[in-house]
This record gives structure tokens, sequence and C-alpha cells, in this order.
């Protein structure tokens, strides 16, 4: 017990946190997550589950996730603003989501004329690995 106290002691003192109790907890956290991110960006053990930093993220990532619950809560969205934001985010436009349908298919979703059907929401969850809620209306 003494060497794993000793070790969370040392991550507290580099990391600038024990646990993500208040914005600059948050930040650190987020910035460490980014800084891994970053460095393992197109190298081999961002795959490797059994990397450290991988096991870091593992830890960081739900607290991270809890605090925005918590602390930052975001109202719901509808499904067509969710695809539009992650469109935008990836660079994407209406063409390039066939999994959808054709652009006007995509573009009635976007406006919210159309629902999306159970087998495009499991094709947007597979390709933004996201959960099949976030597109539930």
């Amino acid at each position: 017990m003494t060497r794993i106290t000793r070790g969370f002691k040392g991550f507290v003192e580099v990391a600038g946190f024990g646990a993500i109790r208040t914005e600059a907890d948050y930040d650190r956290a987020l910035a460490i997550v980014e800084a891994i991110m970053d460095a393992t960006r197109g190298k081999p053990e961002r795959e490797n589950a059994k990397h450290p930093m991988n096991a870091l993220l593992d830890l960081l990532t739900p607290a991270i996730e809890e605090y925005e619950a918590r602390v930052h809560p975001v109202a719901a969205m509808p499904p067509g603003e969710i695809l539009r934001g992650l469109m935008k985010e990836h660079g994407l436009r209406q063409s390039d989501l066939p999994e959808i349908g054709n652009q006007s298919v995509v573009s009635q979703i976007l406006a919210g004329k159309r629902q999306l059907n159970a087998r495009q929401i499991g094709a947007l969850a597979k390709r933004f690995k996201m959960t099949a809620d976030a597109f539930l209306p």
C-alpha cells in the first residue's frame, strides 16, 4: 500500500490534481488527455490497450465525463443538430454520409423534417464511435 500511496502522490505532484473536483482540476485533466492524444497520434501505442497511457486515459475519461455531466450539463439536442455538429467537426458534407441516404435524406434530417431510423442510428454510432443514445430524439 505504501508503494501505491507514493506513486499516487507522485502523480498528483506532476498532474496537479488527484480527483476532478474543481474547474482547475478539470482543465488539468483535459490538458493531460489532449497531450496523450497528441503524443500518440499515428503511433502504435495508440492502439495498444495495455500501454500505460491508455490505462491513464481509461481512468481520466470517465472522471472528466462525470465532472462535465455534473457541472456542465449539456441540454439534449435534436439528433439533426448532433449530426450537424459532427459533420462540422469532421469536415463532412451531406454527400459524405451514404450510410444515411442520399443528400436529400441527409438534408431532411438536418432540417428536422425527418427522423433517423434504427439502421441510420446504428451506422452513425459506429462511424463516430458514439453510443446510439446520442442520436435518439
